[in-house]
């Protein structure tokens, strides 16, 4: 059984299952938390309604990647990676701007939005469970999700922050935050990714 490839078959359509459930689940909350965020004026709404997005691209590339070879796999999951770096420099261009020219956010909607974006993430997590120490395509997935909690919780407590002291200064230093994680992200993929593709390549030569 295990020589007519039905084990690979029956792992890479598992794999595809959990990438579509989270690239669904990410794209939806992107479009809806950055449609909030804007609403609430919020940078640290927007920061993570950024990495929903760098995550929904990161899924959809491992998705490409099933079933490819291992170097495939490595160039895809690097490829996330500079997209997510990307992104969190764009996160922290935005903070710069609104430090300059001002902004007045919401608490009340961060602290929901930031909920549900919780709750969205950690169902992100037991669905990947899993395959989290897979291939290294699945590997960055986990990372990802895992960040995302971190980066939700960050918002909740902005959103206290900004209630609390009546600043929006909190609101910024946590999308502050949420930028170093998204590139801490970003380069622990990188790493991971240019590990593989070395393995990749050398069993090639």
């Amino acid at each position: 059984m295990s020589g007519c490839g039905c084990e690979v078959e029956i792992k890479d359509q598992s794999q595809r299952q959990v990438l579509y459930w989270l690239l669904g689940i990410n794209a939806t909350m992107f479009v809806i938390e950055m449609g909030i965020g804007l609403l609430a004026d919020s940078t640290a709404l927007i920061a993570d309604s950024l990495d929903m997005l760098a995550d929904a691209v990161v899924y959809g590339v491992a998705l490409y990647a099933i079933g490819k070879s291992l170097l495939h796999k490595a160039n895809a999951a690097r490829i996330s990676g500079f997209f997510q770096m990307a992104l969190g420099l764009l996160i922290i261009i935005d903070i710069v701007r609104r430090s300059i020219y001002g902004s007045e956010p919401v608490s009340g909607l961060m602290m929901a939005m930031g909920a549900v974006a919780l709750v969205a993430n950690v169902i992100c997590l037991v669905i990947i469970r899993k395959q989290r120490n897979e291939e290294v395509h699945m590997r960055a997935s986990w990372i990802f999700s895992a960040n995302d909690v971190i980066a939700n919780l960050g918002v909740i407590f902005a959103g206290v922050l900004v209630f609390w002291l009546d600043s929006r200064w909190p609101d910024l230093v946590i999308g502050v935050i949420v930028s170093c994680v998204v590139l801490r992200g970003a380069k622990m993929i990188l790493e991971d990714a240019g590990n593989e593709r070395q393995r990749a390549l050398n069993a090639q030569s």
